[in-house]
């Protein structure tokens, strides 16, 4: 069935939310749409994009390669990022300097739920589904866990750091922001933006894209010959990036990057042990907020009929 506006402004709202979440450093936007229910169409669009493509364009027209494309969705999507980062942003930027153990504990209960989503959807638990969710687990906490690497700035390092950091982003769990930061990149590529440096941040961008397009590809090609098992992987690698959420934090060290100070090495500590003021009550029930939001959207959502396969669109 045909995709209606209402459906792609469902979309647009759901890329919003992808935005936001990519701000807060350690929520991916890749867990946003597993759980809104758009991360298998969202790795089958991007691994479709290939230079058949314009083969298409060239011998049916337009139309047919925007179709082959997922275009409206691709656009859809992109705007509710957009509007995310010239707006939302702000909001949960001020939230984050201002009410952090708020806005985490927030995000933890979310991110909480998700497990609870994702690993859901395995329909038969055996050793080797387990074996995997705790292999993605432990990676995820060793991630989270390490230090940063010394700075560098070689093009074809900032290049790889670029396929890496948009990675990422499409997996569940880590932010991209992050590994720029364990990869000692982020104080280059944030200054390359505040001085419009082309050169860099255009390195960094075919990198991304080529590490979008490459890694989108893997994620598909599990997805279809190891469902079970890729699924049980992302819920343990969702689970294992808890720690770098968990509201209370004691910072190790910190640096700058121009006017910011980004936190670069943290512990996870018990509400009681924290220096400042825990905020307990308020954080445990923002924690139970989000994780009664994606209940609730979960709900909705199997209350609606599905009209088409995510990995086969009609637009």
């Amino acid at each position: 069935m045909r995709r209606s506006f209402k459906d792609y402004l469902i979309i647009s709202v759901k890329g919003m939310a992808m935005g936001a979440a990519d701000v807060v450093p350690g929520v991916s936007g890749g867990t946003i749409a597993f759980i809104s229910g758009i991360y298998e169409e969202l790795i089958n669009t991007i691994s479709g994009v290939k230079i058949g493509l314009l083969r298409t364009w060239k011998t049916e027209g337009f139309k047919p390669m925007w179709k082959e494309l997922n275009g409206n969705f691709i656009i859809a999507l992109l705007t509710g990022i957009l509007i995310s980062i010239f707006s939302v942003m702000r909001v949960t930027n001020y939230l984050l300097e201002n009410h952090p153990i708020l806005i985490w504990a927030f995000f933890f209960g979310l991110v909480l739920a998700s497990v609870y989503y994702v690993g859901k959807q395995i329909n038969k638990w055996t050793f080797n589904v387990f074996l995997f969710l705790l292999l993605g687990a432990a990676t995820a906490f060793y991630i989270t866990s390490l230090p940063p690497m010394a700075a560098a700035a070689s093009d074809l390092f900032l290049f790889f750091a670029g396929a890496i950091a948009i990675c990422a982003m499409i997996l569940p769990g880590i932010s991209g922001a992050f590994i720029l930061v364990l990869l000692g990149a982020y104080k280059t590529v944030s200054e390359a933006a505040h001085d419009f440096d082309l050169k860099t941040l255009g390195i960094v961008a075919l990198g991304a894209v080529f590490g979008l397009l490459s890694f989108s590809r893997l994620l598909k090609w599990l997805f279809i010959n190891y469902s079970t098992l890729t699924l049980a992987t992302l819920t343990g690698f969702i689970a294992g990036s808890l720690n770098k959420i968990w509201p209370w934090k004691r910072v190790l060290e910190t640096a700058e990057f121009g006017d910011k100070s980004i936190v670069i090495r943290d512990e996870s500590v018990l509400p009681w042990n924290f220096e400042a003021q825990p905020h307990t009550m308020e954080a445990f029930f923002l924690m139970l907020a989000g994780f009664l939001l994606i209940l609730i959207l979960e709900g909705l959502a199997e209350k609606k009929p599905v009209q088409e396969n995510a990995g086969n669109p009609n637009v």
